[in-house]
């Protein structure tokens, strides 16, 4: 019988995050999560509380402990990933960070990227930017990812994996509200506010993430790796998808004057290539296979 893994989960103890613990919990593995105490830890797993940006009480809330994986949730600047490598260093045989599709967001592809579209090694990383101001992070949301993932990258004694997640949907539980947000504007026939033309782009369920983060939190790659179901998606069918579930008309679309968009009409063609974590032995799902059932979650939560 397998030894339990001992398993830090730092944040995201909800929707993905609730997910993942729940299938290492499943697994045997013995969990800590550490938040800030606003939540509390899932059945089963250890509760730790601090603020991961203060590095003293993330020190002496870990103690002397260490783990064979931790799972950093929430990493979005490369301040916290200078705190994590200084704490973790040392004392975790494996470190994942949850990254984004956003990293790239300044690659104009007609084709999937791969994760050699942004390599974080050649990422410059300036701490002193204001991270610590929610507004500016919110804006350079991607640009603290890339960050972050350049400070895990010029650091070889954290051996670490950054899975840059697609677009998700689904599990009827999304705080974002991104895809609740088709489904009132077509339930009510309010126009949707799109660019002259929206690009396709990749998506992955909810289910089939928190599957990935597992997974790779049982590897031993390193270095970024894309995660995103087969196939993509255009907004129109992304719509066309919830109209039909609605029973409704198709959906209106207005081409926006300005630069706010609705969520997923992309000014872009947003997708990755996931062929690096399929040749490393991970299985995903078709996107067009799963859609049916993210809307109908999503209906099920807002109806």
């Amino acid at each position: 019988m397998a030894k339990a893994r001992e398993v830090l989960v730092i944040g995201g103890n909800r929707y993905i995050g609730k997910r993942l613990i729940a299938r290492l919990l499943a697994a045997g593995d013995r969990v800590t999560v550490l938040n800030r105490g606003s939540s509390p830890a899932p059945p089963g797993a250890i509760r730790a509380t601090a603020d991961r940006n203060d590095e003293r009480a993330l020190t002496e809330a870990l103690g002397g402990r260490t783990f064979d994986v931790v799972v950093d949730q929430v990493c979005y600047t490369p301040r916290q990933a200078k705190i994590a490598h200084r704490v973790l260093a040392g004392r975790t045989g494996r470190y994942v960070m949850t990254s984004t599709v956003e990293v790239y967001e300044h690659q104009d592809s007609a084709v999937p990227v791969p994760e050699s579209a942004v390599d974080p090694r050649t990422v410059t990383v300036d701490t002193q930017l204001p991270w610590d101001d929610p507004e500016f992070l919110a804006r350079h949301y991607g640009e603290g990812k890339r960050q972050a993932e350049a400070v895990l990258a010029a650091a070889p004694d954290l051996p670490h994996a950054s899975v840059r997640v697609a677009h998700v949907l689904g599990g009827g539980d999304d705080f974002t509200g991104r895809l609740a947000h088709y489904t009132e504007r077509i339930r009510t026939g309010t126009p949707i506010a799109v660019p002259p033309v929206a690009h396709p782009a990749t998506y992955i369920h909810v289910e089939e993430i928190a599957d990935f983060l597992f997974w790779v939190a049982g590897e031993d790659f390193t270095g970024p790796v894309n995660a995103a179901s087969h196939g993509e998606l255009t907004l129109g069918e992304l719509c066309g998808e919830v109209a039909a579930r609605l029973g409704t008309d198709e959906a209106v679309f207005e081409v926006a004057e300005g630069t706010e968009v609705s969520p997923f009409a992309f000014r872009r063609h947003y997708a990755m290539d996931n062929s690096r974590a399929v040749r490393l032995g991970f299985v995903f799902g078709e996107v067009r296979q799963w859609l049916p059932k993210a809307v109908a979650e999503t209906l099920g939560a807002t109806a």
